[in-house]
């Protein structure tokens, strides 16, 4: 039996042929996307559970708190962005966060898509489903939820129309995620969002399958993003508006292809494509590709919170923190001595990376491991003597978050946290940590004091926010994380976070003005210099 023979009849074993459609390596499977997107927008399926769509409400509203309160921080790139999207005025178009003008929808898109990842801040898939086998691990936010947003206003669609296609969206992302790492290939993760983007897109605006795939032809064919974009050791505003950028060309891909521009078909076995020529084969594509259409099996249940603004691969250490100061408050009275990190490949070399141990802008501090623990601890020290630190695990998330003032201009150079960075040290934890990951965030911190005494998390696998976390108060510390950045940019963050509860149930003209609020812009220039 051929490996491909082999994949196709362990996949059918193992999938839900109930809840699922099941896309081959030797099938046309951008064609199929389009057909799934088609019927799934079309509600040809039961469909999915309460609890999944729960869950993108929870994902959407995350990622506009974030995208707000980057817009009234002035940040770069959004800013830029959303001033050239107001100059694209355009009747029946789309929004961009804080302004009810209709402009072109890949402008508002571009916009929406880059304010909502510049704090890299909102949910994190992490390619692992391991009932199907599917462990590629790539890596991967919700930054493209604007695309469903602009979709439903050009086409008057309510608010289940936005949550299917929100789910949609993840899906088509998620499961990619799961069967091919792009990052292997110095490629950016955004390629898969792109394709999702340009197939939900496709199907809520009416388009046939034939024309989504020549959309996600077009995308593949022409625009792909390398991780260049993230290399270098100060990043640029490149990095947080890449999702941004290649979800404007895939909308424009699929409007041209929607007014009968042909693109390449079949792009996923396209020998010369980014897939089979990083994973040659016989023939077929490099994966077969499993997405759920029905019950709460859905990639977006595998999705992990941020709680607060901190890369990805930091939460295990994050976690590990919190639990020592916890279950040792008295180690904030003393001298730290050294800080000992065991950690697994990519965090290692990605966030423990020597270049990062002086950050000196806040897209590099956010990825720097030294840095981000640095200021969860200087907090702790400083919060326990003021009496406000708080009791449990659930609080400490709480009272400890990291916001955007612990990356201004006056933290990067932050002579207590500097003096904290000086002290910690990586370890990589070598194949039993590497083995573990993407499953978990396999993460350990020892802390040594003055006096000799060393404080110990113990491994910690699946913090608070990841989705095989059982234990934390997730809406609770969400709700915090909401509220806190939330005030940044509006004056009523209950009121706004009141419009966002369950969005399934909203009318079409209730999700047409759901981006249009009164966003206050920060006059604190000293702040924001380096955001």
């Amino acid at each position: 039996m051929s490996a491909t023979k082999k994949q196709k009849t362990e996949a059918k074993v193992a999938y839900d042929q109930v809840n699922s459609v099941f896309l081959s390596a030797d099938s046309n499977q951008a064609l199929g996307i389009g057909h799934f997107a088609i019927d799934f927008m079309a509600g040809k399926f039961k469909g999915p559970d309460a609890s999944v769509i729960e869950r993108v409400e929870q994902f959407h509203t995350d990622s506009v708190i974030c995208g707000i309160s980057a817009i009234a921080l002035r940040t770069n790139a959004p800013t830029i962005l959303r001033n050239e999207a107001l100059e694209y005025k355009r009747e029946g178009g789309a929004t961009v966060f804080g302004d009810s003008t209709p402009v072109a929808p890949e402008k508002a898109i571009c916009a929406n898509a880059s304010a909502v990842r510049e704090w890299d801040s909102n949910g994190t898939v992490f390619g692992f489903n391991k009932a199907l086998n599917h462990t590629a691990g790539e890596f991967g936010h919700n930054d493209f939820y604007p695309v469903v947003i602009a979709a439903c206003q050009e086409k008057n669609l309510d608010g289940r129309a936005a949550v299917m296609g929100m789910c949609l969206s993840d899906e088509i992302r998620g499961r990619l995620a799961e069967v091919f790492a792009l990052k292997n290939f110095k490629i950016d993760h955004v390629v898969h969002g792109a394709i999702a983007s340009a197939a939900t897109y496709g199907a809520m605006m009416g388009a046939t399958a034939e024309q989504i795939e020549s959309a996600i032809g077009m995308v593949v064919a022409h625009y792909i993003p390398f991780r260049a974009i993230r290399a270098g050791h100060q990043l640029s505003d490149s990095k947080g508006a890449s999702a941004a950028i290649s979800t404007e060309v895939a909308i424009l891909a699929m409007k041209r292809c929607m007014k009968g521009f042909v693109g390449p078909k079949d792009i996923f076995r396209n020998p010369q494509s980014i897939f089979r020529l990083n994973v040659p084969t016989n023939g077929e594509s490099p994966f077969n590709l499993v997405l759920s259409h029905s019950g709460t099996d859905f990639a977006v249940m595998g999705m992990h919170f941020k709680l607060g603004l901190y890369e990805h691969q930091s939460a295990g250490g994050l976690h590990g923190m919190i639990e020592l100061i916890h279950k040792h408050p008295d180690m904030l009275t003393k001298e730290v001595k050294s800080i000992k990190v065991v950690a697994y490949e990519p965090a290692f070399s990605i966030i423990g990376d020597p270049a990062k141990r002086n950050p000196t802008t806040r897209q590099s501090a956010d990825h720097s491991m030294v840095f981000i623990l640095s200021r969860k601890l200087q907090k702790a020290i400083n919060l326990h003597k003021s009496g406000g630190l708080g009791n449990t695990i659930d609080e400490l998330w709480k009272t400890l978050i990291l916001t955007p003032a612990d990356y201004s201009e006056k933290a990067l150079v932050d002579q207590q946290t500097h003096g904290l960075m000086s002290k910690i040290e990586f370890e990589h934890g070598g194949a039993k940590y590497d083995a573990m990951y993407p499953d978990g965030i396999p993460t350990s911190i020892i802390i040594t004091t003055a006096d000799g005494k060393q404080y110990d998390s113990g491994l910690i696998m699946y913090p608070a926010g990841h989705a095989r976390n059982t234990t934390a108060d997730l809406k609770g510390i969400l709700l915090n994380k909401f509220k806190t950045l939330g005030k940044l940019a509006v004056k009523d963050i209950d009121g706004l976070l009141e419009r966002y509860k369950n969005l399934s149930a909203q009318s079409a003209s209730q999700v047409n003005g759901l981006y249009n609020m009164d966003i206050v812009l920060s006059n604190d220039d000293d702040f924001r210099a380096k955001l």
